[in-house]
């Protein structure tokens, strides 16, 4: 396979368009053209469906790109730290990280990272709202499943997935009826929730009674048995393990990715390359059971 096709269908899937990857990459809109032309021909499949101003991905394209998205990244990464030669990390490093990552994981994550690196001035920001990175001087930023950004790259480094847990003494809803629920944000009105509590999805009837800013809120809440809740399963591992809540099944949904991104440049900083390597470090498989046990240390 063409690594150079490949790195253009990836530039051109991530941008969502030939036009919109040409420019952001000051490419020919025709050499990427061809290049994703060629790379379709190798393959014997379409890559995208055309029509319309924005390219869609099929099937098998999408299936492409989720699995060369990362790697690709990780060379780029691996040749930076290469081209960094034996220079040490030096200099003040911005990263802003979500609240509840940051309240469960980041303080050890920073302390571990200013032993290991004492020449970086690491400033870590907890925020979940979407940041400028230019603009707001961050040299890194951490969220979970991000909209797509042209100026920005990066790669997933934990994975998670969402519980239905209650306290024991809080069953789930007999049919007809409604189970009282904590959630995050403002309690809204009576919904619907689709678990699989035994691998097969079914759905349960829930009437928020209580809505929380924080997740670690939303968890004490559903310790205290005021109703059910939808937490990740590495933040509520300890207590589903000592019985101080109940599982009700998982939540029908997919995986929650936790992304490591950057501004895109030919040349990315001894820092942010050694705080990379710091995340792979702690979290070599990026499982949620990995973070649980993480987080359980």
């Amino acid at each position: 396979m063409d690594l150079l096709a490949l790195a253009d269908f990836t530039l051109v899937a991530r941008h969502g368009g030939v036009g919109r990857a040409a420019r952001a990459a000051g490419r020919p809109k025709a050499t990427l053209s061809r290049r994703v032309a060629e790379l379709e021909a190798a393959l014997e499949l379409r890559l995208f469906e055309r029509g319309g101003r924005a390219l869609k991905l099929t099937e098998e394209g999408r299936a492409l790109y989720e699995r060369t998205a990362a790697l690709l990244t990780e060379l780029d990464e691996t040749a930076a730290a290469v081209a960094s030669g034996a220079r040490a990390p030096r200099g003040r490093l911005r990263v802003s990280a979500p609240l509840l990552f940051s309240q469960t994981a980041m303080g050890r994550l920073a302390a571990g990272f200013a032993l290991a690196h004492p020449e970086v001035r690491l400033e870590v920001t907890s925020e979940d709202r979407a940041v400028d990175m230019i603009e707001e001087g961050y040299d890194l930023v951490i969220r979970v499943d991000p909209a797509p950004d042209a100026a920005l790259v990066g790669r997933p480094f934990l994975r998670d997935r969402l519980v239905a847990v209650a306290a024991p003494a809080l069953a789930p809803p007999a049919p007809g009826e409604r189970a009282r629920a904590v959630v995050r944000g403002a309690a809204g009105a009576p919904a619907d929730w689709r678990l699989r509590p035994g691998g097969v999805a079914e759905t349960i009837a829930v009437a928020p009674v209580l809505g929380l800013s924080s997740l670690v809120m939303v968890r004490d809440a559903a310790l205290a048995g005021v109703g059910a809740a939808r937490l990740p399963i590495s933040l509520v591992a300890r207590d589903l393990a000592a019985g101080r809540l109940a599982l009700w099944g998982e939540v029908d949904a997919a995986p929650i990715r936790l992304w490591a991104l950057y501004p895109t440049r030919r040349l990315l900083s001894a820092r942010v390359a050694a705080f990379l390597d710091h995340l792979r470090a702690a979290f070599p498989t990026g499982s949620a059971e990995e973070l649980a046990a993480y987080l359980a240390d």
